[in-house]
């Protein structure tokens, strides 16, 4: 007979092969799916769609446990409200205000009003029943529309920057939503809850108290790691932050997603955004492909089969719907019709949040579960109609820009024109000359003390290393017409600068060389310039040298021609050959090419 500890081992062996057999097949299915879908243009989310319920219980039942690994799954929720509130900036907050609270208010309230009544009318529900499903409908799928703006490049654009109004507004709507279905509530357990008012006290106390942390406790921590350089650090804060926001407001039986939002909101301005933003966003993207694997799993394809045609009308209501009332609205604040179409096509599904707020419904007795899966169907089968309704408008040319949009104003450039890596002395220099002729200038760094004197100077500078890719795509190097390396960094080669050029074609890629090898070695490359960092200032002062030695400027305007003249051709010779030490007789040696001045004489001599 085995002993407690081999059943112990016996049970961890079998939890391990569990883990690890379902862990393959997931993972399996979710990347040809979503290779699959991606190579027709269909979008990444249909395929983890079809992936999970292919493998889940209601398709092959190769894996187990749907219900648990939604819960786990839910954190890639979390952590997209959190990368959301990393985007709200004071400032662009500000500008784009009227479309976040007047366009993303009406196209809430007037499509959750009308789908309310299209379910009441037609289906026979209760009022609250309606009411909990229909709001919830009004809401898109963040994670599908944003991907989708930012691979066409569009994510900045006038057009981007509605469609992201509109969706920034969604998600801060969601607490209210949660706060409705709870006073429709008829679970007696709810009722036994504490009274409204309470909950918005300790709403207002929990947003207070993360607020000040992040204040006094959150920055001063991002420094001291900043300072570090520990990367992994940065990776463990980040985490840290969102879930005990998110862990504070569960205990109060708030929203988690709130509290991760205010989390991002209280870090929007800090100068370590990029870089939490860049760490974060890996996990964000693995758990929410897991989320989305998980709607497929427990999509109860058994009641989709019993109502096909409810669930598939329901679905062409909601998509008919939406984008008819969202094409409307845009057209009231100023769109062109073609991007008003373009806009209601792209916000014409249901969203991610509707499956947690309809589990809220049916918590709340609102609604029946065989609803609670219906109407998830529905929208999974409303985010199914996405990516085959953008290919046909982009086959009409909805969305797209006037040929005289202000985009094509430096001035007026969104995000950033160019992108500096560097603001030392160097950088500096050339990021203001570029603002100087108006282009929108991102800069970034990777040095806290940097950063903090810049900020002296009301110049904001992002916290991250320029040369990492990811952290590139979220500084908005898809959008920019140049990027510019101006760190010194001897370590800068073809090795980090070939793929940005791959990633970002578009841009012109600019490079500040610390010495000659390093200059040699970026020579091959197809970069806009290379310049070695003291190579201009040296010669500037080898003339004023010579100007304080009373050389005639004739002579010294030769000297310097020949200088350049003779560097030019041993850089020629060096990247020819590939070694530093050849074309040692083209080296400017003192005493050699000057003039015999005071024998009158007009030749050189060696």
């Amino acid at each position: 007979m085995g002993s407690p500890t081999d059943a112990m081992a016996d049970t961890a062996l079998s939890a391990t092969d569990v883990l690890l057999s379902e862990g393959v097949i997931l993972l399996g299915a979710a990347v040809f799916f979503v290779i699959l879908f991606r190579r027709f243009g269909l979008g990444a989310v249909l395929g983890y769609l079809i992936a999970g319920a292919l493998v889940g219980p209601q398709g092959l039942g190769l894996v187990g446990g749907a219900e648990s690994k939604l819960a786990i799954a839910e954190i890639g929720i979390v952590l997209l409200l959190f990368l959301i509130g990393l985007e709200l900036h004071p400032a662009r907050l500000w500008r784009l205000k009227r479309d976040i609270f007047a366009l993303g208010l009406a196209q809430v309230v007037l499509c959750g009003l009308a789908l309310t009544a299209v379910i009441f009318y037609s289906t026979g529900f209760s009022w609250g029943a309606a009411i909990a499903l229909g709001l919830p409908l009004a809401l898109s799928s963040t994670a599908q529309v944003l991907p989708m703006l930012k691979n066409s490049g569009r994510i900045n654009s006038p057009f981007g920057e509605k469609i992201f109004s509109i969706l920034l507004f969604q998600d801060l709507s969601i607490v209210p939503l949660i706060t409705i279905i709870a006073a429709l509530s008829r679970n007696p357990a709810d009722a036994a809850g504490p009274p409204g008012w309470v909950l918005a006290l300790h709403t207002m106390a929990a947003i207070t108290g993360l607020v000040l942390a992040g204040r006094f406790l959150l920055r001063p921590l991002l420094r001291l790691v900043g300072r570090l350089g520990e990367r992994e650090l940065f990776v463990a804060v980040g985490l840290l932050t969102v879930l005990a926001a998110a862990s504070l407001m569960h205990a109060l039986h708030l929203s988690t997603a709130l509290g991760a939002f205010v989390a991002g909101v209280m870090l929007a301005d800090s100068p370590y955004r990029h870089e939490i933003e860049a760490d974060v966003e890996p996990f964000r993207s693995i758990l929410l492909g897991l989320f989305f694997l998980a709607v497929g799993m427990v999509l109860d394809l058994r009641t989709v089969a019993a109502f096909p045609l409810f669930v598939i009308g329901m679905a062409a209501a909601l998509v008919v719907t939406k984008t008819a009332l969202i094409c409307g609205l845009a057209r009231l604040f100023g769109m062109e019709w073609r991007q008003a179409m373009g806009a209601g096509l792209l916000l014409s599904q249901g969203g991610e949040f509707g499956f947690v707020l309809f589990a809220q419904a049916q918590n709340a007795l609102l609604i029946a579960p065989q609803a609670a899966s219906l109407f998830s169907a529905i929208v999974t089968f409303s985010m199914a109609t996405t990516p085959f309704l953008m290919l046909f408008a982009a086959r009409f040319e909805f969305a797209r820009p006037k040929a005289n949009s202000s985009l094509r104003d430096p001035d007026q450039a969104p995000r950033g024109t160019a992108i500096i890596v560097g603001y030392g002395r160097f950088g500096q220099t050339v990021a203001q000359m570029l603002a100087g002729h108006g282009f929108g200038v991102v800069l970034i760094d990777k040095k806290p003390a940097q950063i903090e004197v810049s900020s002296r100077f009301d110049v904001e500078v992002f916290y991250g290393d320029g040369t990492r890719i990811d952290l590139l795509h979220r500084a908005g190097a898809d959008e920019a017409r140049l990027i510019a390396f101006c760190i010194d960094d001897p370590s800068l080669d073809s090795r980090i600068l070939e793929p940005i050029a791959e990633t970002f074609p578009q841009a012109a890629i600019l490079a500040r060389a610390f010495d000659r090898r390093q200059l040699l070695e970026l020579q091959d490359m197809n970069l806009a310039g290379v310049v070695r960092e003291v190579f201009e200032s040296a010669i500037c002062m080898g003339v004023q040298a010579m100007e304080a030695l009373g050389v005639p400027r004739a002579e010294i305007e030769e000297v310097e021609q020949q200088y350049r003249e003779n560097d030019r051709q041993r850089l020629d010779v060096q990247r020819g050959h590939g070694d530093l030490a050849v074309a040692k007789d083209l080296i400017y040696r003192p005493g050699r090419r000057m003039r015999l001045l005071s024998r009158g004489e007009g030749k050189e001599v060696a």
